[in-house]
C-alpha cells in the first residue's frame, strides 16, 4: 500500500511540475504553439526552447535510468517495446500533428490548459476523451 501512495505522490509530482513547466513557458497558449509553426509569417521560436528543454531532460533521465537495475518505487521499468516504424505510427503522427497545429493544444498543455476554464479548451478535452473513448472500445 505505501508503494502505491508513493508511487502516485510521484505521479502527481510530476505531473504538477510539468504543468508549472507549461504554464510558465507558455504553452498553454494555443497562439504560442501556432506561432511556432507560423515560419514565413510572425513566428514565434519558443516552442523550440521547450522541446529542447525537454529532450535535455529526458537525455538526464535516459542516463540515470541505464545506470538503476530497477526503479526505486516498481519492479521493473515500464518502457515502450515496439521499435518498428509502420503506416500506423507515421498515420497517428500526422493526424496528431494536424491537430496539434489546428488547435493549438495536444494532451498535455490541454489538461494544464483546463485550469484556465476557457471553453475552448474545455471543448478540446472532452473532443479528446470521446476520441479515446471511441479508440478503446473499437
Amino acid at each position: 500500500m505505501t508503494n502505491r501512495i508513493s508511487q502516485g505522490a510521484v505521479a502527481l509530482g510530476t505531473g504538477a511540475v510539468f504543468g508549472i513547466g507549461l504554464s510558465l513557458s507558455g504553452m498553454l497558449d494555443p497562439a504560442r504553439v501556432q506561432g511556432f509553426l507560423d515560419v514565413f509569417g510572425a513566428w514565434d521560436p519558443s516552442l523550440a526552447f521547450v522541446l529542447g528543454g525537454a529532450i535535455a531532460v529526458a537525455m538526464i533521465g535516459m542516463t540515470i535510468k541505464r545506470r538503476m537495475a530497477r526503479p526505486m518505487l516498481d519492479t521493473v521499468f515500464h518502457l515502450p517495446i515496439a521499435t518498428k516504424i509502420d503506416a500506423r505510427l507515421v498515420i497517428g503522427s500526422a493526424i496528431f500533428g494536424v491537430g496539434w497545429g489546428l488547435a493549438g493544444l495536444c494532451p498535455g498543455p490541454a489538461l494544464s490548459a483546463l485550469s484556465l476554464g476557457l471553453m475552448p479548451v474545455v471543448a478540446f478535452v472532452v473532443a479528446m476523451v470521446i476520441g479515446m473513448v471511441v479508440h478503446e472500445s473499437a
